[in-house]
């Protein structure tokens, strides 16, 4: 049986998304500072956002029955966030291969831009049942090739 060969996975340097949001009192530990696990929501945030501005909401990809788990995520923490910090996620498509979406961060702090953390997620889109589906993916690929 031939194994079909592994698609090149599509970089992309265009599009990017950028959020900006105060912390919280309660993603912050007894002496003011953001607990390490609070940072991936702030990304699944960046994520969302980055999807809805270039018109891919998850509410409508769920609603066509299309859902993206996370596989893989990763942080690199560099310095602490503490409460009432204005911090910004900065969000960018790192490589597509459908049905796989890799997304990459960076959320540092304003004014002064210092970098918190940055970290990257793995998606694959999958229907109702588990059955990965290429099509979505290969849509945003399309889209997302144009802007470059």
């Amino acid at each position: 049986m031939k194994k079909e060969p592994t698609p090149t996975p599509t970089k992309f340097s265009g599009a990017h998304n950028r959020v900006s949001f105060r912390v919280r009192y309660a993603e912050t530990d007894a002496m003011g500072v953001v607990h390490h696990s609070r940072y991936l929501p702030w990304m699944e945030l960046g994520r969302t956002e980055f999807l809805r501005q270039y018109g891919f909401s998850y509410r409508q990809c769920e609603e066509e029955g299309y859902f993206f788990p996370l596989l893989t995520a990763t942080c690199h923490y560099h310095a602490p966030a503490k409460y009432d910090d204005l911090v910004t996620v900065e969000t960018w498509i790192k490589t597509i291969r459908p049905p796989y979406i890799e997304f990459a961060y960076k959320i540092t702090r304003e004014p002064d831009g210092l970098l918190l953390v940055n970290g990257e997620t793995k998606q694959i889109c999958i229907t109702k049942d588990g059955k990965p589906r290429r099509e979505p993916v290969k849509r945003m690929e399309t889209f997302f090739k144009e802007l470059s």
